[in-house]
């Protein structure tokens, strides 16, 4: 019998969910894409409550898969800034589909507000 991973490793969309799974990855994408560009600082404000540790993890994630670009500049105090690589940019439809998908079918007491996201 196949286990999972045999059987769907060769799918795209197993592809695709395995890049960019993760309860806060596709959150931390659309805060980036909203801001251009973005100092870590900054973007743990806008993600409260996510920990550090998470923050830093899923970065390296993202960058490992060319999905977001990390400057760094040898300062005092040091600064680091994310942006969207190309690749990265190609998710914005669908970050965005998603965004209006949520939207129109979130339960009805509920709908007026965003909670923290707009519609970049």
């Amino acid at each position: 019998m196949e286990n999972f991973s045999d059987k769907y490793e060769k799918c795209p969309m197993y592809y695709a969910m395995s890049i960019l799974e993760g309860k806060w990855k596709w959150i931390i994408l659309w805060k980036i894409y909203e801001n251009k560009v973005v100092r870590y600082n900054q973007l743990k404000t806008i993600l409260q409550p996510i920990a550090h540790k998470t923050l830093t993890q899923q970065l390296k994630e993202l960058e490992s898969h060319n999905i977001i670009h990390r400057e760094q500049y040898n300062q005092v105090p040091p600064k680091v800034e994310y942006s969207l690589t190309a690749e990265g940019e190609t998710l914005i439809p669908i970050l965005s589909l998603m965004y209006q998908w949520g939207k129109e079918h979130r339960k009805s007491g509920n709908s007026g507000d965003d909670a923290g996201c707009s519609n970049g």
